[in-house]
């Protein structure tokens, strides 16, 4: 029987999805649980399991077309579903799972404890003799850069990597099933295609220019510059998905940004101590996690910088907690994970899980779930040097606090000047909930403890 597979809602009420890799074709036999695609929202890359075992028997959807939730995706032909008689009372609890899938897109319940197996890929010889480019790559590498075993017909599981490294390896024309011959069960790193490009030559892909037509009446000739090339980009995904949300929140709250240069010697000094400490060695303690730690302070103080306004409700909402946004910047654009609870956690948790977002940003792994529901956010523009600047808030929140670079300045110090480590901060708030007062209390609150950290001990 063909059973259609429709485009899950992935989360957050998304409506359209990119298909960017299949991992199955038609013909092929799939698992339940098995991964069929990689496909990329407004927010993030997520694999899609399989809810049935079958055949795949087409797919509806190239790689690179966009799909709406609810539209068809790929069809199955699931063996067994038609033309048999009811299950029987002596059916398995497992079997009648198997016929049921869970809800669509978070995977059904596996069959067994095993892990199920993904379609086989083709080997590098296959490959090779497929492509030619990639024979190319053969050709022109060294003798030691495919190992004997490479060479030989083999099947297993697509080479390990994550989203951004694969799209990555694409750009510099590298195929990862001859990385993988080298990097073995590891997961494959951007050094590794970096590595193995360098090694054989293979060039980063550039954009290709589309020369813009030019109209030109009878009897005038062409312009004297010729052609004008231009690169298009098309608009999509996380580029998509950010820029309709800063045009909503630039133009649905009125943001006010209030700024304050602040002396953080102290806070950069108990920085080093802390990472002197051998026992804290594991905790990779940096400025931002103590701006983080010091935020969730501050907003216990001024908790109108926490709330939300509710336009449909007529409602200002009081978050009695912090889900905390960090805004990161990713090789597919900006994206704002969020540490749920922050307030609730330690210097070391914080710091482990700003570790763990980081990580899993740059993996390209953040779940839609992971980048919703925040209540203020903290951007560290100082990372690219940048002293201060007028963050727009994030849809939702009533504030959101830009960290600037720590430089080394000229400044007063009881009563002299010296050379000190100053940090500009800038905070813009949603003036409809936050007045210019309580805006600049959460700045000097904010401020006062980076100046001296003791004072978390009054807060």
């Amino acid at each position: 029987m063909i059973t259609e597979f429709r485009l899950p809602d992935l989360g957050e009420g998304l409506t359209e999805a990119e298909v960017v890799q299949w991992l199955v074709q038609p013909g092929d036999t799939v698992a339940l649980n098995q991964t069929l695609a990689e496909v990329e929202t407004a927010k993030a890359v997520v694999e899609l399991p399989s809810p049935y075992e079958g055949t795949v028997a087409s797919l509806h959807a190239a790689a690179g077309e966009t799909v709406a939730v609810g539209a068809p995706l790929i069809a199955f032909d699931v063996a067994g579903a038609e033309g048999e008689s009811a299950p029987k009372a002596a059916e398995t609890e497992e079997t009648a799972e198997k016929a049921q899938p869970n809800l669509v897109g978070y995977g059904a319940a596996p069959s067994s404890g095993a892990r199920p197996a993904r379609r086989a890929r083709r080997s590098a010889a296959s490959a090779a003799s497929e492509s030619v480019a990639d024979a190319a790559v053969i050709e022109a590498a060294p003798h030691d850069a495919v190992p004997p075993s490479a060479a030989e017909p083999a099947t297993g599981e697509r080479p390990r990597s994550t989203p951004p490294v694969r799209a990555y390896a694409k750009r510099r024309g590298v195929d990862l099933v001859l990385v993988a011959a080298e990097a073995g069960d590891r997961v494959i790193t951007r050094s590794d295609v970096d590595a193995y490009a360098d090694r054989v030559g293979a060039p980063e892909a550039e954009p290709k220019a589309v020369a813009t037509e030019t109209s030109v009446p009878a009897g005038v000739g062409a312009p004297a510059r010729g052609e004008r090339a231009q690169t298009r980009v098309p608009i999509k995904g996380v580029r998509k998905h950010t820029a309709q949300a800063m045009v909503q929140s630039a133009f649905t709250a009125p943001h006010v940004t209030t700024f304050h240069s602040v002396d953080v010697t102290a806070t950069m000094e108990l920085i080093d101590q802390l990472r002197a400490d051998r026992s804290l060695a594991e905790h990779r303690i940096g400025p931002l996690v103590l701006v983080a730690k010091a935020v969730c302070l501050a907003l216990g103080r001024n908790p109108s910088l926490n709330a939300t306004w509710d336009e449909a409700a007529g409602e200002i909402v009081h978050n009695h907690y912090v889900d905390l946004g960090i805004a990161a910047a990713t090789d597919r654009g900006l994206i704002v994970p969020i540490i749920r609870d922050a307030e609730q956690k330690s210097l070391t948790g914080m710091a482990d899980a700003l570790t763990q977002l980081t990580q899993t940003a740059r993996a390209g792994k953040t779940s839609p779930a992971e980048l919703a529901g925040g209540t203020f956010s903290i951007t560290n523009i100082g990372v690219f040097g940048i002293d201060a600047g007028t963050p727009i808030l994030p849809p939702g929140q009533s504030g959101i606090l830009a960290v600037g670079a720590v430089r080394k300045q000229p400044w007063e110090h009881n009563g002299e000047i010296a050379l000190r480590q100053i940090m500009t901060l800038s905070v813009s708030f949603d003036h409809r909930l936050v007045d210019g007062a309580e805006g600049a209390r959460f700045l000097k609150d904010v401020s006062d403890l980076l100046e001296q950290p003791g004072r978390a001990m009054l807060f």
